[in-house]
């Protein structure tokens, strides 16, 4: 081939090339972007598939999780999410203050699809908020072998008093039948489930009753765990997820958990080692009676200030609504809202968890945890209200009732720990019993606890323009 024509190839050649260049740079993603915060593993892969159903919409997620962030996100004006992922506390605070779009019109009907605690967690003063993606109602997991070690079928604890008496023959065994160093979640749920009410916010959003102090529900579980804790029955050292609960769980030196139904996946990955050991049995209640709570779940919400509010919704529905999109969270260890799925036969008689590797474990010892899980998510009781500020007073919690569990040794489990150096005894793994560290602050009770809870909430709210009673 010839110079001169190697060189009009060669131009050529750069010619197209620069014309492709230049198509390319003209080509522009004209779809809707929408840009949704969730700390929910599933949502790349929800995003993609929606990609693919809905082309003209590009989903962004990021993994921004708490509130923090999304107060300063709003308070900034900038870089605000179109959606994000609420737990159900927190949903009344960002409603009330005006953050969240009212989309009653766009979700009539959706009502029937759902259980009627998660409906009812997205509901303010009558309008509709939020979209449930999943769900906490609580249930009681309990490490079986331990149990049956003591001599207690956990299965037919079905009151507290029941509880009770399962805890005294598993410290009789060197066993807490479970841990709580002052977790508010945890608290809260146990008030709901004993048919408490402190908490109440008129339609207008601007005036709050807190009256923890005096209402029965509060006072009566208050007064039950003070007693567990006066005994010694439960671990007051531990926080729930700190790696030395974790720890206890998994050598079982704490036998069992009150949390939400999303726990299996969490046991799985937490607590391998005793696996096929845990079952997990409907919430014991004071009298028995088959009622429930929730500790945790979340829902999808579309942000005011959003200009994409239809795009926003598109996504949401698929998320929350639509059978593929329910089916991947599942798959992943998500517990559901939506009832088709908590009746599926194919969610029922599941009896094993998928681990990261891809390994179905039966973790329950091939019971068909599900079906538990879905009747404790029936039980849930309604008309238990969030504050419009509970992420405010969630943190509180740690501050004030916490400071009756700093003296988490009381006068009563001293004499009996010094009981058990007197006569020689050791720790469960063997090590020598010692005594305690002697007390941090001044001794509280949970009830005094609870007071001061009550006095700082009343002052926060009073703080931020809400008429307190």
């Amino acid at each position: 081939m010839g110079l001169k024509r190697l060189s009009r190839l060669f131009a050529a050649i750069c010619t197209c090339l620069l014309f492709a260049i230049i198509a390319s740079c003209g080509q522009q993603d004209n779809r809707t972007v929408v840009t949704v915060w969730s700390w929910e593993p599933s949502m790349e892969a929800e995003a993609r598939d929606f990609e693919k159903a809905n082309p003209d919409i590009r989903v962004d997620i990021k993994s921004t999780s708490g509130y923090d962030n999304l107060n300063s996100a709003i308070q900034d004006g900038y870089n605000m999410p179109d959606v994000v992922q609420l737990e159900y506390f927190a949903l009344p605070q960002y409603a009330v203050s005006g953050q969240l779009r009212d989309i009653t019109d766009q979700t009539q009907g959706y009502g029937d699809n759902y259980t009627p605690g998660t409906w009812s967690s997205v509901h303010i003063n009558g309008q509709v908020y939020g979209v449930p993606m999943d769900s906490g109602p609580m249930a009681f997991f309990y490490n079986d072998d331990v149990f049956r070690q003591a001599g207690v079928d956990a299965s037919q604890i079905h009151t507290w008093n029941d509880y009770y008496e399962a805890a005294k023959k598993l410290k009789a065994i060197g066993v807490y039948i479970a841990a709580d160093a002052g977790d508010a979640s945890f608290y809260n749920a146990m008030i709901w489930l004993n048919g408490g009410r402190p908490f109440h916010t008129t339609g207008d959003g601007k005036a709050v009753t807190v009256n923890l102090a005096n209402d029965k529900g509060t006072q009566d579980f208050t007064a039950f765990w003070q007693k567990m804790i006066d005994e010694g029955l439960i671990n007051t050292q531990l926080s729930t997820w700190s790696d030395k609960w974790k720890s206890a769980l998994e050598v079982g030196d704490v036998a069992s958990v009150f949390t939400g139904a999303w726990m299996p996946s969490l046991l799985l990955f937490d607590v391998p080692g005793s696996a096929g050991l845990w079952r997990v049995a409907q919430m014991p209640t004071a009298d028995g009676a088959q009622t429930n709570s929730e500790n945790g779940g979340s829902a999808l919400a579309v942000l005011h200030l959003t200009r994409k509010p239809e795009a926003a919704m598109r996504f949401i529905r698929y998320v929350c609504l639509d059978r593929s999109g329910i089916a991947k969270r599942v798959d992943g260890g998500a517990f559901p809202a939506d009832k088709a799925t908590l009746n599926s036969r194919a969610f029922l008689t599941k009896t094993t968890i998928r681990d990261s590797r891809g390994i179905d474990v039966p973790y329950f010892g091939g019971q068909q945890f599900n079906r538990v899980l879905s009747n404790a998510a029936e039980n849930v009781s309604l008309g238990y209200q969030y504050l419009p500020f509970e992420v405010y007073a969630r943190g509180d919690f740690k501050a004030t009732v916490g400071q009756s569990y700093k003296w988490s040794t009381t006068d009563h489990q001293m004499q009996k720990i010094q009981e058990r150096i007197n006569a020689g005894q050791t720790n469960p793994d063997g090590s020598p019993l010692t005594m305690p560290q002697q007390n941090l602050g001044p001794k509280i009770s949970l009830m005094q606890g609870i007071a001061l809870w009550q006095k700082d909430i009343k002052e926060y709210g009073t703080n931020q323009g809400f008429t307190l009673q």
